[in-house]
């Protein structure tokens, strides 16, 4: 048998393997109600460190050309969102895009404690007829692997959208941070770009 065949052949069962084994993420939470689209969340999401009409929200609006409600606050923690969340409903969205957890890890709360308030946010929305996008915050922080695994449990068990580690390869480079924690203009368009697809594939099906 010669080399090009025997190459042909590894090649096609390293390919047949992986298709067999590999753990792929279903999505079935997809928007089933009209109403608006609202981005949920801390900093991040409220655009500390960006100028007017630059974080990613502003950003991706301006891309779907739809009006995205923000309704990120800083210094949020996922217990602090929690007492929003009947302002949250009150929007009646079909989709929230939620992004939080960063600064659960910057003030050493339990990581137990963080991943069930996100499950109290996101069965409460399901149960308003809500779709959630999920964005992970993991990068850099404190407990990060921990952080990773829990958002992309998560995302796994309730089947929704997910964009994991939305800040890896950001931090710690000044062309893309305001400071060590947040993002700037340019940073905040590498998390619209991540976002945009996961965010398409729900309310363009």
């Amino acid at each position: 048998m010669s080399k090009k065949v025997l190459i042909a052949i590894f090649i096609f069962l390293l390919i047949f393997f992986y298709m067999v084994f590999h753990d792929t993420h279903t999505v079935t939470d997809f928007p089933t109600r009209s109403g608006p689209i609202v981005a949920f969340g801390d900093s991040l999401t409220e655009g500390y460190g960006t100028t007017k009409g630059h974080n990613y929200v502003d950003i991706l609006a301006q891309r779907i050309g739809e009006e995205i409600i923000n309704m990120g606050v800083s210094g949020n923690t996922t217990t602090d969102a929690l007492l929003r969340m009947d302002e949250l409903v009150a929007q009646e969205p079909r989709l929230v895009i939620l992004l939080l957890g960063g600064n659960d890890t910057l003030r050493q709360m339990p990581a137990e404690l963080t991943e069930q308030n996100l499950r109290d946010i996101i069965e409460t929305l399901h149960d308003e007829g809500t779709a959630v996008l999920l964005v992970g915050v993991s990068g850099g922080f404190a407990n990060a692997q921990r952080y990773a695994d829990m958002f992309e449990e998560l995302a796994d068990e309730y089947e929704l959208a997910f964009v994991p580690n939305i800040l890896k390869g950001l931090i710690g480079r000044s062309e893309y941070m305001y400071d060590a924690i947040h993002p700037n203009d340019t940073g905040h368009v590498k998390m619209a770009d991540r976002i945009e697809p996961e965010l398409r594939m729900l309310i363009e099906k």
